[in-house]
């Protein structure tokens, strides 16, 4: 299956440049669909033209989005050039603790198949 998704542009420049490989979500029912096998389709916002494809490798559920940092580096979960606290601090503007409490958060591991 084949899902649809839209990234920021620094966040869509990360994974195009490999050093984003983890793409961090709700848990939400929405994403409770992906399976490992599954490609996502990824478009920059805010025009959504350009895009890419990726296959999902792995999923990595955590009950927080702090919880998934104490596991994986920056460096992989958006780019080193950024602070942790900024990325947390980003997410939680779309997905709340209370979100994260009532749904989890899910770590989608890809890999680029198409630019």
């Amino acid at each position: 299956m084949n899902h649809k998704m839209k990234l920021q542009p620094n966040y869509y420049n990360y994974m195009l440049n490999g050093t984003k490989r983890i793409e961090i979500r709700l848990n939400d029912e929405k994403r409770k669909q992906i399976k490992i096998g599954d490609t996502i389709t990824f478009f920059k916002e805010p025009d959504l033209i350009e895009s890419f494809t990726t296959k999902v490798i792995d999923l990595l559920r955590y009950d927080t989005f702090n919880d998934m940092f104490n596991n994986y580096d920056i460096s992989i979960l958006a780019d080193s050039s950024i602070s942790r606290t900024d990325v947390i601090n980003e997410l939680e503007k779309f997905y709340p603790i209370e979100k994260q409490n009532k749904y989890g958060v899910l770590g989608i591991k890809i890999e680029l198949i198409q630019k």
